[in-house]
C-alpha cells in the first residue's frame, strides 16, 4: 500500500479544529468518523508519520475499509478533497477546514500556498494521465492478420493459447484470439494471470469469451494485476456469496440483479459479510423470502446512519426498542384515559354508593310498602 500524501488550504504551523466543525460537523458524524478526521489532522501535521490505510487501521483499531468509509464521508461533507490514481486508490488528501466565525481566518490561516498548490496539480495531473491510460487500456482494440501473426510468434503467447485451448477443450476461434492477445497486450495481464483467470471461468462452468472478457476488465479496474491478488480476490467473492446464499437458504447462483446488490452491500456500503448477513437473517425472519430489495433497505438504512460493526446495531436496536415502548405507553395511556363528559346530562358532579347505601334505600323502599 503506497503512502497517502497530504496537502492543506491553510498554513501547517498549527492544528486548527473551528468551532464551526465541534457545533455543527462533529454532532452529527459517527464517532469514529470523528476519531479518523482527527487523526488524519495529526497526519498532515507531522509528514513523518507513516499514513498507508493499512498503517491507519492498525494505529486506529479499525479496518480499512472503515477508514475509506470515513475519507469518502468528510469528503461529502465538503471537509477532504481526495485525489485518487487510476485503481481508485487513494494519493492525496487535501483539507478544506470549516470557516470559524470566532476567528480571523484572513489573519491567522494564509491561503493556500503556491508550493502545495502545485503540488496539488502535479498530483491531480499524474492521476489524470492514469485514468486516460486506463481508459485507452481498456479499450479493446480489433488486432489485424499482420499483428496477430507478430504476436502469436511470441513464445510466451504461444504457451498461453496451447493452455487455454486444453482448458476450453476445443480449438480457439478468432473471437478467442482476439481476448487473449487483448488481455495481454492492451490490458497487461501476465501469461500466469491469463492461464489463472480462464482456469477460474472454466471452473464456474463459463466458456463464452463474453464472460471471460467482463470478468478480466472488472479485475483490471479493481487493481487485480497479479495471481495471488486474483486468487484472494475470487475466495473472498465466492465465501461471502456463499455466506449470503446461506443466509437466504438459496441453493444457486446469484443472478444478475442479486449481484448488483451485492456489489453495492459489498463495494458502496463496504459492509463486513457479518452485518450483511445479520440483514438478510432480518429479512427472513420479517419477509419469510430470500427478499434482496428488503434485505437492501435495512443496509441503506444502517449505513446512512453510520454503521460500521455489529455494536452500532445493537445501539440501534437498543435506541428503537426504547422509542416503541414509549410509544406504546403513550398509547395506552391514551386508550384509558376517561373520557370527558361535555353534555347538560352530565354537568353535574356524579355521586358514587356503597354498598350500605344500596342497602339503607332498598330498606326504606320496603318500609314505604309496608
Amino acid at each position: 500500500m503506497s503512502k497517502i500524501s497530504f496537502f492543506s488550504t491553510t498554513d501547517a504551523g498549527i492544528t486548527v479544529i473551528s468551532n464551526r466543525f465541534l457545533d455543527e460537523y462533529m454532532p452529527r458524524a459517527n464517532g469514529t468518523f470523528v476519531k479518523i478526521y482527527l487523526y488524519l489532522l495529526r497526519c498532515f501535521q507531522d509528514p513523518s508519520l507513516e499514513t498507508s490505510l493499512s498503517y491507519l487501521a492498525e494505529k486506529l483499531d479499525e479496518t480499512e475499509k472503515d477508514i475509506e468509509r470515513a475519507i469518502r464521508y468528510w469528503e461529502k461533507e465538503q471537509l477532504l478533497i481526495i485525489t485518487r490514481a487510476a485503481n481508485r486508490q487513494i494519493t492525496a488528501i487535501t483539507f478544506t477546514f470549516p470557516s470559524n466565525d470566532n476567528l480571523n481566518t484572513e489573519e491567522t490561516l494564509p491561503s493556500i500556498t503556491q508550493e502545495v498548490m502545485e503540488q496539488t496539480a502535479v498530483t491531480e495531473a499524474a492521476a489524470k494521465e492514469q485514468d486516460n491510460s486506463k481508459a485507452t487500456t481498456i479499450h479493446k482494440p480489433n488486432y489485424s492478420e499482420a499483428q496477430i501473426k507478430a504476436l502469436t510468434e511470441m513464445e510466451e503467447v504461444k504457451w498461453i493459447m496451447n493452455t487455454v485451448e486444453r482448458l476450453l477443450e476445443r480449438l480457439l476461434k478468432s473471437t478467442d484470439v482476439q481476448l487473449i492477445l487483448f488481455l495481454y497486450e492492451s490490458v497487461g495481464f501476465s501469461a500466469e494471470l491469463i492461464f489463472y483467470l480462464y482456469e477460474y471461468c472454466v471452473s464456474k462452468n463459463k466458456r463464452s469469451a463474453s464472460y471471460i472478457e467482463t470478468v478480466a476488465i472488472s479485475w483490471a479496474e479493481e487493481g487485480i494485476d497479479t495471481v495471488e491478488k486474483a486468487d484472494a480476490a475470487t475466495l473472498s467473492y465466492n465465501n461471502n456469496y456463499n455466506s449470503i446464499n446461506k443466509a437466504f437458504g438459496l441453493n444457486r447462483a446469484p443472478g444478475t440483479i442479486e449481484k448488483k446488490f451485492m456489489h453495492r452491500w459489498f463495494h458502496e456500503f463496504c459492509f463486513d459479510i457479518n452485518i450483511i448477513e445479520e440483514a438478510c437473517n432480518r429479512t427472513m425472519l420479517a419477509t419469510g423470502k430470500p427478499d434482496f430489495k428488503y434485505a437492501d433497505k435495512i443496509l441503506e438504512n444502517w449505513y446512512k446512519k453510520g454503521v460500521t460493526c455489529d455494536a452500532d446495531i445493537v445501539k440501534l436496536d437498543e435506541a428503537h426498542a426504547k422509542q416503541s415502548a414509549l410509544s406504546a405507553a403513550n398509547k395506552q395511556a391514551a386508550s384509558t384515559k376517561q373520557p370527558t363528559a361535555n353534555n347538560r346530562f352530565n354537568a353535574f358532579p356524579q355521586r358514587k354508593y356503597s354498598e350500605e347505601d344500596f342497602l339503607s334505600m332498598e330498606q326504606r323502599l320496603l318500609n314505604n310498602r309496608s
